[in-house]
């Protein structure tokens, strides 16, 4: 485990009893803390009412499904969620990122990639939640955009953001290099703590989410601008866009 001997407490949402034993006789020796709920009703209720330091949560699920679930988690919760999703099922992953999830599996996964996927955004939660004021680096302001790293706050205009974790991560890595092009690999591997994948989207549907918060038309941009094949620029005025 990433924080010495504490036990790290995970709430899995999933109907299928056989997968939830498994994980769960997996990740206990682990120093994980595995409680099981097996529908979206029941999930949710538990998800508000315990203390957990990540959620594994199914999409497929009777009476609430994993994105209704989500939706509704996330009005009340910024708890780590990572969304499982069927093989090749690209519309639940990014319906899940937007929604806010922070990162997705797909249902064929090995266990080592689960406890690395967990490890990953658990880690993040947890250095949010133990930063102090004076390790914080400056504020960062480009245009009305101001993000402060100390309390993790994003403000335009003066109103502040609603962001998740990952959203968070994103807008200030790309805010640390205005006037950079960062390239999605870069991103995936700084903020998802992970390498790029064929085909993987999550970075996209992220920005995505970040514009829409931002008011950000990406035809015609304010803060960031796609950069074709490669990635994305926190826009700085006079600066000449540089691969990093």
């Amino acid at each position: 485990m990433d924080a010495g001997n504490a036990t790290t407490h995970l709430l899995l949402i999933d109907d299928d009893l056989k997968l939830c034993r498994l994980v769960r006789q997996y990740l206990e020796p682990l120093g994980y803390s595995v409680s099981l709920a097996h529908n979206g009703e029941d999930g949710l209720r538990a998800a508000l009412a315990g203390t957990f330091d990540a959620i594994v949560l199914d999409v497929m699920m009777p009476k609430l499904d994993g994105f209704e679930v989500l939706k509704r988690l996330r009005a009340k919760s910024n708890v780590p969620v990572l969304m499982l999703t069927g093989l090749g099922e690209e519309a639940d992953r990014i319906v899940g990122l937007e929604i806010g999830a922070d990162d997705y599996l797909p249902k064929t996964f090995s266990t080592r990639e689960l406890v690395a996927r967990l490890r990953a955004v658990i880690r993040r939660s947890r250095a949010t939640a133990q930063q102090k004021p004076q390790e914080s680096e400056p504020v960062i302001t480009v245009g009305d955009l101001i993000i402060e790293s100390a309390s993790r706050t994003a403000s335009l205009a003066g109103q502040l953001l609603t962001l998740t974790a990952v959203e968070f991560d994103l807008l200030l890595s790309l805010a640390r290099s205005a006037g950079r092009v960062k390239t999605r690999e870069r991103l995936l591997i700084e903020v998802a703590e992970r390498d790029f994948e064929a085909f993987d989207r999550s970075i996209d549907v992220h920005i995505s989410s970040i514009r829409r918060k931002l008011g950000d038309d990406p035809k015609a941009p304010r803060f960031i601008q796609t950069i074709r094949s490669v990635g994305y620029l926190m826009l700085k005025p006079g600066v000449t866009p540089n691969v990093e």
